[in-house]
């Protein structure tokens, strides 16, 4: 597989996974959209956490390791609900590179201009 196609696959398997368990991104109403855009952000918010968990952040806790394996796993659970998120608010993979490289650029100008205040007009455009 070229290496510019493995973000189309992933959407595509994403897509597929999600309609095997019954939901079909590109069906949705408002309220449907509403619904899943917060079921899939409370899903990243957890594995967020189970990553955390894999790092020993507990400083009073000596028994702790790095579980960087369980890390992996967590970031791959987290583009799932990441895609299947930019899926219900539309978004194929090539929406989510062109926005990318907006928002790249975005970041850039904020870095070179020292990014002393926030500027609310400035990702508009994305």
């Amino acid at each position: 597989m070229e290496q510019s196609d493995q973000l189309r696959e992933l959407f595509r398997m994403q897509k597929a996974l999600n309609a095997r368990i019954g939901i079909e991104t590109d069906e949705l109403d408002e309220a449907e959209k509403t619904k899943w855009v917060l079921n899939f952000s409370r899903a990243m918010s957890q594995e967020l956490a189970e990553l955390v968990d894999s790092v020993p952040w507990k400083w009073w806790a000596q028994y702790q390791q790095f579980d960087e394996q369980n890390a992996r796993v967590e970031v791959v659970d987290l583009f799932h609900f990441l895609i299947s998120l930019a899926q219900v608010l539309g978004m194929d993979a090539d929406d989510v590179y062109n926005a990318y490289l907006k928002k790249n650029e975005v970041n850039l100008q904020r870095q070179d201009s020292g990014y002393r205040e926030k500027d609310h007009s400035d990702s508009e455009h994305i």
